[in-house]
């Protein structure tokens, strides 16, 4: 969750027994430096560090015009005269400069979304000492990822809160549910799967085991955390969240994320017209994001669907929680 966790929740997740995880989009390269310095003292559990494996867009110029003439309402809502005409961004993708610094820093595990990076810089990976996870949302990404030589699978459930792990861009209607996935997912592969997307306590967690997972990976559940960096506005939608709040959507980023609705978020999905290239959509909605207005809401909180279970404690007590719940069901 690349913004939201910090290096107390991961340490605070590991020592616990967990394994604590940092998320990366646009950080420089030193600043990802001195995290994993920080984390080793302050733990020396297992902890990962997680990056983005996507495509470099290749934007139609007619995509990038339309997609302007769609918001030019929105913009006038606010207040806004002028929609960007740069729409470059910075790659969020994995580079060789962020592949040199993994093979400095060695951390335990690394794991990847939207895909993984060429073949030479997993193997590179492996042989520094580094396990790889990568998400897959369908039984071909999973055997896929497995053909590539990840040490373990990520089934990502629909359910899931932020970007889906899908390799290609797909309808933002499009995805299997966690209970389907994962068994499908177990039975395809050879590799231990862990499962995701939905998970928010102990029922979850014991689910999981009886789908054949191996492990979870629960994000929405520790966004309600004192360690977790999140805005007022961001925990507030949590405390207030219900089954159904949130949908996926493409309208700010250009892939598909499931965040909480709002006006902007429904009216873009009205018609499906192409978007740009994820990160370029970034360029195009951030004036939006970033405005202040009481009469059209154009906030990005990303969260899953389970987060009306959401608990705010501590990350330590609320793994002593989870697996508690866990282990008196099983």
């Amino acid at each position: 969750m690349a913004g939201s966790t910090t290096v107390e929740l991961v340490t605070a997740v590991s020592n616990a027994g967990g394994i604590g995880s940092m998320g990366y989009s646009e950080t420089p390269t030193e600043q990802i430096r001195e995290d994993a310095a920080k984390i080793r003292k302050l733990t020396d559990k297992p902890f990962n560090l997680n990056f983005f494996a996507h495509d470099v867009p290749s934007n139609r110029s007619d995509v990038v015009a339309s997609t302007r003439e769609r918001l030019e309402p929105f913009y006038a809502e606010v207040g806004l005269s002028e929609i960007p005409q740069d729409v470059s961004k910075p790659l969020l993708t994995f580079t060789e400069e962020r592949l040199e610094l993994l093979l400095e820093i060695k951390p335990p595990i690394v794991s990847f979304h939207f895909g993984l990076p060429e073949a030479g810089a997993v193997k590179m990976l492996k042989d520094a000492g580094s396990r790889i996870l990568c998400s897959a949302t369908t039984v071909a990404e999973a055997e896929s990822l497995e053909e590539s030589g990840v040490d373990i699978v990520i089934a990502q459930g629909w359910e899931a809160g932020g970007h889906r792990g899908s390799f290609d861009v797909n309808h933002d209607d499009h995805g299997v549910g966690t209970m389907a996935l994962v068994p499908q997912i177990v039975d395809a592969v050879d590799i231990p799967v862990v499962a995701a997307g939905g998970i928010a306590d102990g029922r979850g967690i014991a689910a999981a085991f009886m789908l054949g997972a191996c492990g979870v990976q629960m994000g929405t559940a520790f966004l309600s955390c004192p360690e977790a960096n999140l805005s007022e506005e961001h925990l507030e939608a949590i405390r207030n969240a219900k089954d159904d709040d949130t949908r996926l959507t493409k309208a700010f980023s250009g892939r598909p994320a499931r965040a909480k609705r709002n006006p902007y978020i429904e009216s873009m999905a009205e018609h499906r017209h192409p978007l740009p290239d994820f990160p370029t959509m970034y360029a195009l909605s951030e004036p939006l994001r970033t405005s202040s207005n009481d009469t059209l809401d154009f906030r990005f909180l990303l969260y899953g669907q389970a987060a009306a279970l959401n608990r705010e404690m501590p990350a330590a007590k609320l793994m002593q929680t989870l697996v508690e719940e866990a282990q008196s069901l099983l």
